[in-house]
């Protein structure tokens, strides 16, 4: 899964780098999660903690059984 992040007044989605390595709050940015091939949307855009929720969601049950 891919997580790309933009500001939230920008129009361009960037893959995100890690928390430490954007500059200001993760407040000001909004989020979504694609697919590994970047071909489909796993998750619109939301705010960071509800897209990482998400996130480990379908790793949960990716790895479950």
């Amino acid at each position: 899964m891919v997580l790309q992040y933009k500001v939230k007044s920008s129009a361009r989605w960037k893959d995100y780098p890690g928390k430490d390595k954007i500059a200001g709050n993760v407040n000001s940015y909004d989020f979504r999660l694609l697919n590994k091939d970047k071909t489909k949307t796993l998750v619109e855009k939301g705010n960071y903690e509800s897209v990482m929720k998400r996130f480990r969601q379908i790793e949960f049950f990716k790895h479950k059984g």
